[in-house]
């Protein structure tokens, strides 16, 4: 019962998402100088959760993200990666995963209150 609930689909797919984009991110990073690599982005997760309806009870434990060519301006080589973009995108990846994970964690802490078995 506990493991079905909606929120914590969310919140799991959340951190998911997170992932997700620091695998892309990290991607990108790495072959920042390969010419013609184009730069690679996840959709925003407030898409995916319109697109999937996942907030409106669909299960989410197995999501699927689009990953897309990102639209930035390419180097004469032809390569579209931007290190500081990356970074930035790294950086707020980490702070929805850890987010996602926080409110996971205080969740479960409330249902053990609730239940009588506290910390």
């Amino acid at each position: 019962m506990i493991h079905n609930s909606q929120l914590f689909d969310v919140y799991r797919s959340m951190a998911q998402h997170a992932a997700e984009v620091q695998r892309v991110s990290a991607e990108n990073i790495s072959r920042a100088s390969e010419p013609g690599y184009k730069a690679q982005a996840v959709e925003a997760f407030e898409d995916y959760m319109a697109r999937t309806g996942a907030g409106a009870g669909q299960s989410t434990s197995s999501p699927s993200f689009r990953v897309f060519d990102a639209e930035l301006p390419e180097a004469p080589n032809g390569n579209s990666v931007n290190i500081e973009t990356e970074a930035l995108t790294s950086a707020q990846a980490a702070g929805q995963h850890s987010m996602a994970l926080s409110v996971y964690s205080k969740s479960l802490d409330l249902l053990r209150t609730a239940i009588g078995r506290g910390r």
